[in-house]
């Protein structure tokens, strides 16, 4: 069997290899076309050496197509992987630096908060024009499968406005399920869960064992577990207050609600420093950034390195290549993807993008109906949606009003902020990020003309509540195995087989 499969931002470490590894793991499709493209020809002369040297070391005859080109990479491709990080890690940097000169603490900055609406700017601007690429080259019954963040408005948007069948998928689920049977002391495959939401935000309403109902033993079990009750301080308080656990890690929750982050002398009492993703602030720019760094500078060693072996027990957890073997092969996949809701949760918008089980077999990708989410739950997850929904149609419009009202709406940003404070902010992160923002042209004009002007807002020196410095190249050296472990992962792509989230 025979088909093409496109990858946009290829340079990525973690996901490219990890995809490429799951999906020619599936015996069937030992034939592909494999594209990578990227528009740093260093970052995709790197990680095309380093999965071109796994397939010939497996003893495949794939030859991998590497391109700057976008558009004849996805040229008849049936399937394409996005795992584009818009504006890298300069524009990372001012999502989360520029939000704490005005007191926002975020640990990642990918979803919500300030951090998560402006990468959603930058993010959506570029997938209309990859959508658009997709409907003029593409094969015309091709399937975009997303892992860029912020999942849920990139998604949105591509769906809404790109023209192009776009499915966001991502590995909170899986680890979060993995963590509740550790939590009950059960194997993993003997509980069975039911999880639904929006991405990030998405509820294990149903967790069972062997037909019993174990939800209402979870609050129990985590609080008395020697780890979690340490590093998930947020998702049990959580799980205390509204009766569900959350899919996402102490980190990322603590920023998407606003009672964790918005004092700072309380931070401390939510988090973990044990792993960045408990709560570090600023932890995902300083594990990217370090993994980007030492992956660049140890290179040649990772080529010398084993190959990874393609095998079944090998795979990963990440959905992409399960989906693409149920289309083709039909063997049945179930898993929890991100799609338009048209109803499947009931208490949720029917326009905004929500994650909820659903299979996979030759008759395509169907999702059942949930039904309504607990009423707490929705309103959490309600509250988050509002927010997207007013950032996806800023980005599109290129309207800055609305971003800003996105900004105020923010459960976090709104906890911490004033309306002054956010429009001076915004102002500033327009600025800064101008090179990514093509539709927003006569908006930065004018935040440039307001911040010349003098008349300002004082603003803080403010490092964070638990900000940890990027160790050095050398600082790496003396533990080579734990660098090149954070270099493979500080894209998230091994999160949930790393059972960290």
């Amino acid at each position: 069997m025979s088909f093409k499969v496109a990858f946009i931002g290829a340079g990525s470490i973690g996901f490219t290899r990890g995809l490429l590894r799951d999906l020619l793991s599936v015996p069937e499709f030992r034939n592909i076309r494999v594209a990578f493209t990227d528009i740093n020809a260093h970052n995709l002369d790197m990680v095309t050496q380093l999965c071109q040297r796994d397939i010939r070391e497996n003893g495949l005859a794939i030859e991998i197509e590497p391109t700057l080109d976008r558009r004849e990479a996805l040229r008849d491709a049936k399937y394409i992987f996005c795992v584009v990080r818009i504006g890298g890690l300069e524009a990372f940097r001012t999502d989360v630096e520029i939000p704490l000169k005005y007191g926002i603490d975020q640990c990642v900055g990918d979803t919500l908060c300030a951090g998560g609406i402006m990468y959603g700017q930058r993010g959506i601007a570029e997938m209309l024009n990859i959508c658009r690429d997709i409907r003029e080259v593409a094969a015309p019954d091709c399937l975009l499968l997303n892992y860029a963040n912020p999942m849920a408005m990139l998604t949105w948007a591509c769906n809404k406005y790109g023209g192009v069948r776009t499915v966001g998928l991502c590995h909170g689920v899986q680890g979060g399920h993995w963590q509740i049977a550790a939590a009950l002391g059960l194997p993993k495959q003997e509980v069975d869960i039911i999880c639904a939401g929006i991405n990030h935000q998405t509820w294990y309403i149903q967790v069972k064992h062997k037909g019993a109902d174990m939800t209402g033993k979870l609050l129990e079990a985590f609080e008395n577990h020697p780890e979690f009750s340490k590093t998930e301080k947020v998702r049990i308080d959580m799980l205390r207050r509204f009766g569900y656990y959350s899919t996402e890690s102490n980190g990322h929750l603590s920023e998407y609600v606003p009672w964790y982050r918005k004092r700072p002398e309380e931070i401390q009492d939510w988090i973990d420093l044990g792993s960045w993703i408990n709560g570090e602030t600023g932890g995902y720019l300083r594990v990217c950034t370090e993994g980007r760094n030492w992956f660049e500078t140890d290179f040649p060693n990772w080529m010398k390195s084993p190959a990874i072996v393609y095998k079944p027990e090998n795979r990963g957890e990440e959905h992409g290549s399960y989906i693409i073997e149920g289309l083709e092969t039909g063997r049945t996949y179930r898993g929890h993807f991100n799609v338009v809701n048209n109803g499947i949760i009931s208490n949720l918008p029917d326009d905004a993008v929500i994650e909820a089980p659903g299979y996979v077999d030759r008759n395509g990708i169907n999702m059942p109906h949930v039904g309504d989410l607990p009423l707490g739950c929705a309103a959490v997850c309600n509250a988050s949606i509002a927010v997207q929904r007013l950032a996806v149609e800023a980005a599109v419009r290129g309207d800055d009003l609305l971003l800003r009202q996105a900004m105020m709406m923010d459960p976090l940003t709104g906890a911490v902020c004033n309306p002054k404070e956010i429009w001076q902010m915004v102002d500033e992160m327009l600025v800064a990020q101008e090179q990514w923002l093509p539709q927003y042209k006569d908006a930065i004009a004018q935040a440039k003309e307001r911040l010349a002007s003098g008349n300002l807002i004082p603003t803080r020196q403010y490092e964070g509540a638990a900000r940890l410095k990027v160790k050095t190249i050398e600082e790496m050296r003396l533990d080579r195995e734990a660098a090149s472990r954070n270099a493979g992962e500080s894209d998230k792509a091994k999160a949930s087989e790393r059972r960290a989230e």
